[in-house]
């Protein structure tokens, strides 16, 4: 195989950087440290792959991931040795159980002669093996361009997640005479016929079918078969938090996105019907419904997996190939039966608009969390991107936010980490520099990753980020009151949240009532640069709403 090798000799590093760029490449997030330094020396000659510094190698890594999320095609960071692999780690498990595709290098001291005996040594590679699809040292040169391959073939395949290759010193510096491998052609597999044919006649002979769009749907190209499939047949649908957007969610059909597990006006939706069609379902995401052995309702799995069977999710049927062509087939055979019955599940949609509709208008101050719902929903555009950080006012967001587009709405519902908002916001914002971006974050998840800011000013982007004050970590205590617990070990100060911004180089700015939120939204997103909103935030009513109206209210219907 006469392309895997030249004459010329090159090293182990600049054969990594050709394989990123054969790959597509476009950026690298990452903190380098003295064991990637051969690294960084062939990364500032490549002038295809831009090098994205960031002040934490969490930052970097949740950065890539929202990359891979946004685009499908793996997100790249870099670290050195010991705490800076460390640091990687919370970012590998949201990548990996996010679906998210993710390639990470990591530097090493030299493996074939080292003088610093075990100086900030730990074994990464095991590590990294219970958070991630593959990982690997690589401990040749030679190994570069296939390990390099392999990596990005199995961080983008479904079902996509997180890969780790360790790249030591010494390889690093390692003269090699292989080239790049060249990207495979890969065609995902069709369902089986006979699978799409029980699946058709599961849903003809049912009485009150019902679609359930999961986070698969979402990282693939299924909205115009799923459009097309809900326009013939009418059958409503609703959204896990991390399938916001498959489809219009302004759609008349549409019930509601499930942010909780149960309680909720959609959950009397799924228990009218007999018949759910799950589209993309993730068991790492928060369960949307639970099932039961013996209940009526039966369940249809469809994705590019199966699915792994548990106590709460346990389909009758598994469609498991290409997405959109197995809807497609599915909408091209299916009969329309006149025999459905979809009014009492659109009740649902009516009590949820109404109860809705009441709380949002309730401009208090501090500003209550449906009120912001509605405010930020007013400003941004049809295809403005929000990311979210991990709170309760993202039960809030989802339940309350109508995404319009696929990945307009960014959040974890899976490892479901605080501070991953700002930096997912950042890299959203660098790859459409022509959509509206806000990143709206709690102060406990915004602290975790502020210094990220810096990282937003000195890449010249556009993004607002809107911080919930309440000076606590706000979901805890939501549970810490359901659970009749004092109110303990979860306030805190913060500090001038504008002044903050401003030594930052940002913008910052206070709300102070309900009727300056939607002028300062206005005049950030009409702002260039990076703007910071302290928003203070009432969550006195949680509790109330979440927990006990919204079950007393569902099940009155």
């Amino acid at each position: 195989m006469s392309f895997l090798k030249t004459n010329k000799k090159i090293i182990g590093a600049e054969l990594f950087i050709k394989c990123l760029e054969e790959e597509g490449v476009e950026y690298v997030f990452g903190l380098p440290g003295e064991e990637n330094l051969d690294f960084l020396e062939c990364l500032c000659k490549s002038n295809k792959i831009k090098l994205i510094l960031t002040r934490h190698e969490q930052g970097a890594g949740f950065m890539a991931a929202t990359y891979g999320r946004l685009t499908g095609k793996a997100g790249v960071c870099l670290t050195t040795l010991g705490p800076g692999a460390t640091n990687l780690v919370t970012s590998a498990a949201y990548a990996q159980l996010g679906g998210m595709p993710l390639v990470m290098i990591t530097g090493q001291k030299p493996i074939k002669n080292t003088k610093q005996g075990k100086f900030q040594i730990l074994d990464v590679v095991d590590l990294m093996k219970p958070i991630t699809k593959y990982t690997h040292q690589i401990s040749s040169a030679n190994m570069v361009a296939s390990e390099v391959r392999e990596a990005f073939r199995l961080a983008e395949e479904e079902r996509p997640g997180a890969v780790h290759l360790e790249l030591p010193e010494d390889i690093a510096s390692e003269p090699t005479r292989r080239r790049p491998l060249p990207k495979s052609i890969v065609r995902r597999p069709i369902a089986d016929e006979k699978s799409i044919d029980q699946a058709i006649e599961l849903i003809e002979k049912a009485k009150k079918p019902l679609l359930v769009l999961g986070g698969g749907a979402n990282r693939t190209s299924t909205h115009q078969m799923l459009s097309e499939f809900v326009e013939k047949t009418k059958i409503p649908f609703i959204t896990t938090q991390l399938g916001k957007g498959v489809l219009n969610e302004r759609h008349e059909n549409f019930l509601g996105c499930a942010a909780l597990s149960s309680g909720d006006f959609v959950h009397r939706a799924l228990q009218e019907s007999d018949q759910i069609i799950t589209v993309g379902q993730d068991n790492y995401e928060k369960p949307p419904f639970i099932m039961r052995e013996g209940e009526r309702t039966k369940v249809i799995h469809i994705d590019h997996v199966a699915a792994h069977i548990n106590g709460i999710y346990f389909p009758q049927l598994m469609v498991v190939g290409d997405i959109a062509n197995s809807i497609w087939q599915i909408k091209n055979k299916l009969n329309v039966n006149p025999q459905w019955d979809f009014s009492k599940m659109l009740l649902t949609r009516k009590a949820h608009l109404e109860h809705s509709t009441k709380i949002r208008e309730d401009d208090r101050f501090p500003i209550f969390p449906p009120f912001l719902v509605r405010q930020i929903r007013n400003v941004m555009p049809s295809d403005g991107i929000i990311t979210l950080d991990n709170g309760v006012y993202k039960l809030w967001f989802a339940r309350g936010y109508p995404a319009l587009h696929q990945n307009t709405v960014i959040l974890d519902n899976a490892l479901a980490s605080m501070g991953a908002g700002l930096p997912s916001a950042i890299t959203a914002a660098m790859i459409y520099p022509d959509k509206k971006v806000i990143s709206v974050c709690g102060d406990g998840g915004f602290m975790m990753n502020s210094q990220e800011l810096e990282t937003a000013v000195r890449l010249g982007v556009n993004l607002t980020v809107v911080i919930l004050n309440d000076k606590a970590y706000g979901m805890v205590k939501w549970k810490q009151e359901n659970m009749k617990f004092s109110d303990f070990g979860l306030s805190f100060e913060n500090p001038d949240f504008v002044k903050y911004a401003e030594a930052y180089g940002a913008k910052g700015y206070r709300i102070t009532n309900g009727e300056n939120l939607n002028e300062t939204l206005e005049l950030c997103l009409k702002s260039p640069g990076v703007h910071v909103i302290d928003c203070p935030v009432d969550y006195s009513e949680n509790d109330q709403i979440l927990n006990h109206d919204l079950k007393n209210l569902s099940a009155k219907l």
